[in-house]
């Protein structure tokens, strides 16, 4: 693609982010493109912080990417504990969590797979407030394990996520916060370098460089939430991704291999509605995450672009709009192929 033609397509899809900006619907945000070549282009809007101090949003502010976690820390590594051999992807997560519901053997629990748990299709609940029984990470951890969780309909799950982190670090021997978290990544960051996210109603500060997922930050590091990137790291990512680098081959089609109508292993893949837009084509995979933040690559084009705002400051219960702005971003990117 020529320069003229990126850099158009860059302006058209920055032109939403600057209204949801200018209307008050998030603080900030930055805007990333790449492509397979290498080309690039990022801007920063508005503010990183506007209580109780006011900060400006930059190229190089740091994000707590949320759920991009899962795609960009866990997903990479249990895939690469399947190339090695170390696990069978089709196998329960017993093999790696031996105690895991231990007291009941015949527990549905104990038959789940890690494949299951990267295409979110176990029977685990949507969402469950970990963090409200206690703060002593090892406890914690057992009480996921030991906890008799009822089944239901299969459903996106931080649970999966957390398990397959717990898997991450029985083999390793280390936290995941003891772990390398990856070039440019890491599991804080300095609070005047950040986007702040959520005033905490139970933390009782606004929160800035610190992990913004309640259950994260109770278990002291999780497999689901967790990892801080700038955009320029989040982009070198993708770039990897795109062009295979620094991740296998087949990690990288196992990533964009359906394992249902919606997901792929460990990502989302296009559907009516879904965060990426309308025009992406079929071989787009993605993944957003609570605070703001997102990641999509379409392998087709040859593309893949990152939009991550800090949508959740001072608090979560605001509509920001923020599928809306998604959509419209990947909308205008797309579109400028036609």
């Amino acid at each position: 693609m020529t320069d003229s033609a990126f850099s158009a397509r860059f302006e058209r899809a920055f032109e939403p982010l600057e209204q949801w900006v200018a209307s008050g619907r998030i603080p900030g945000g930055v805007l990333g493109i790449v492509d397979a070549s290498g080309q690039r282009m990022v801007r920063a809007i508005g503010k990183a912080q506007t209580v109780p101090t006011a900060r400006p949003m930059t190229e190089g502010t740091w994000f707590d990417l949320a759920s991009l976690t899962k795609v960009i820390f866990t997903t990479p590594r249990i895939l690469a504990l399947a190339e090695e051999g170390v696990i069978d992807l089709d196998a329960p997560l017993v093999a790696l969590l031996p105690d895991f519901q231990q007291y009941s053997p015949d527990a549905w629990a104990r038959k789940i797979t890690f494949r299951q748990c990267l295409g979110h299709q176990t029977p685990f609940p949507a969402v469950f407030p970990l963090y409200t029984y206690g703060r002593d990470p090892h406890l914690l951890r057992a009480f996921v394990l030991q906890h008799d969780w009822p089944a239901g309909p299969a459903v996106y799950s931080d649970i999966n996520f957390m398990l397959l982190g717990f898997a991450l670090e029985r083999h390793t021997g280390k936290t995941i916060r003891q772990m390398d978290p990856g070039p440019g990544f890491a599991f804080s960051a300095r609070p005047d370098e950040a986007a702040a996210t959520e005033d905490c109603t139970w933390r009782y500060r606004v929160l800035s460089g610190e992990v913004h997922d309640d259950n994260t930050s109770a278990l002291q590091g999780a497999g689901h939430a967790g990892l801080f990137g700038t955009v320029g790291s989040v982009l070198d990512f993708a770039e990897g991704l795109l062009t295979a680098r620094g991740v296998s081959a087949r990690s990288v089609e196992l990533m964009r291999t359906p394992l249902s109508a919606r997901r792929t292993h460990g990502w989302e893949r296009p559907y009516e509605g879904w965060s990426g837009g309308e025009h992406c084509s079929a071989q787009t995979i993605g993944h957003t995450g609570f605070t703001g933040t997102g990641l999509w690559l379409d392998f087709e084009s040859g593309c893949a672009w990152t939009l991550l705002t800090n949508r959740v400051h001072p608090t979560r219960h605001f509509d920001s709009g923020i599928l809306q702005l998604r959509r419209a971003v990947g909308d205008q990117i797309n579109l400028v192929l036609e």
